[in-house]
């Protein structure tokens, strides 16, 4: 399958997941919140999103076990470099008030302001931090 395709059967089944998890629960598809909720061990609000976020791990591990061609590359980082961005992450996540799944995906599809802002400090975020790590540690 091309990529091009993959991204967009991905993206088409991100978008439902999102807009029926809405429409059925109320709320927005957005994985920071979902593990927090997760984590607080309490069996009637971390039931079933326990059971989400195990679909997700089982699929990523299904993928790389009967598609190995899929995963690109290997992380070409050192762990400690990734632990930290993984805080960063976490931090900006909870600051933010929620990740790139619930703003960027669920907000930006209701059209909160809130949402647009996160998602362009996502990106700009981003951008920057690919620029200094290509710059100052290539």
């Amino acid at each position: 399958m091309d990529q091009y395709l993959s991204a967009l059967m991905g993206g088409i089944l991100l978008g439902a997941a999102a807009f029926f998890l809405r429409l059925a629960l109320g709320f927005p598809l957005g994985i920071s919140g979902f593990l927090s909720k997760a984590l607080s061990f309490k069996l009637e609000v971390a039931g079933w999103r326990l059971s989400f976020l195990a679909g997700m791990l089982a699929t990523a591990v299904a993928l790389a076990v009967f598609n190995p061609a899929s995963i690109s590359e290997p992380l070409s980082a050192d762990l400690w470099l990734i632990a930290v961005a993984a805080l960063l992450v976490g931090g900006g996540a909870r600051i933010a008030g929620g990740c790139t799944s619930g703003h960027s995906l669920c907000g930006m599809g209701s059209l909160d302001l809130d949402s647009v802002v996160a998602t362009l400090i996502f990106i700009a975020s981003g951008a920057l931090t690919v620029f200094f790590m290509e710059g100052f540690f290539a």
